[in-house]
């Protein structure tokens, strides 16, 4: 089996995400070289860092973390580029079990129902052929032993590309409609929203709004990344 492992990967070696060089057989997804220069939050704290002040005033949110700082042209926006369009999954799960390990290492979270994925709208889904925070759910899912509900949030509009938008229009967010089928499940519980990177925080709000209609729903937020720019 190692000959045939050492021959697969000599005619079809795997590449870091990033730089793109060849990863040796100690390396998963991307080398260590770039793995030292992701720019790591470093959040010491789970109630009180730029995610949760993301969203004072806005929405009442228990808990909040993001691994990474987003920077523009950064190793950041390139990982999450390759997660996002070219169906590179393996960066989801690789941000999955990192942030799964912090969070029993800090022995956070330990009341969570369920992991909620940020939906993408059918049509998007069709085109992109997956939801690119899906293997990053599911993984962190399985890290911490909670399921991860991909269906009771639904997205029922459609908005043109983020990175299309000002600042104002992807603020107000106005096109962007959720839809929670099963209200009444959520009574009572404490889920996790996730997504790849928070800009201005209006789809994460627009979804928290939905739990917000069950009955004393708890609502904490986790992604790979938050936009440094605002702050």
């Amino acid at each position: 089996m190692r000959i045939l492992r050492d021959f697969f990967h000599l005619f079809y070696p795997k590449l870091c995400g990033n730089c793109e060089e060849q990863l040796v057989f100690n390396e998963k997804t991307i080398c260590t070289l770039c793995r030292h220069d992701l720019p790591l939050t470093n959040f010491l704290s789970f109630t009180n860092n730029s995610v949760t002040k993301t969203f004072y005033g806005r929405i009442d949110i228990e808990k909040g973390y993001a691994l990474l700082f987003f920077r523009k042209e950064g190793i950041t926006q390139k990982l999450i580029h390759e997660l996002k369009y070219r169906g590179n999954e393996e960066i989801g799960e690789l941000f999955g079990n990192w942030i799964g390990e912090i969070i029993l290492e800090k022995e956070a979270f330990k009341d969570v129902d369920f992991i909620i994925p940020v939906p993408l709208h059918p049509k998007k889904l069709k085109q992109r052929g997956y939801n690119q925070v899906t293997k990053f759910g599911i993984t962190l899912a399985n890290q911490l032993a909670i399921p991860f509900l991909e269906n009771e949030l639904v997205r029922v509009s459609s908005t043109k590309t983020q990175t299309l938008k000002a600042r104002f229009e992807r603020f107000s967010n106005i096109d962007t409609k959720f839809l929670l089928k099963n209200p009444e499940y959520f009574d009572n519980k404490h889920i996790v929203l996730i997504d790849d990177v928070i800009t201005t925080g209006a789809t994460l709000e627009s979804c928290a709004n939905e739990f917000q209609k069950s009955e004393n729903c708890k609502i904490s937020i986790l992604t790979m990344a938050i936009a440094e720019l605002m702050y």
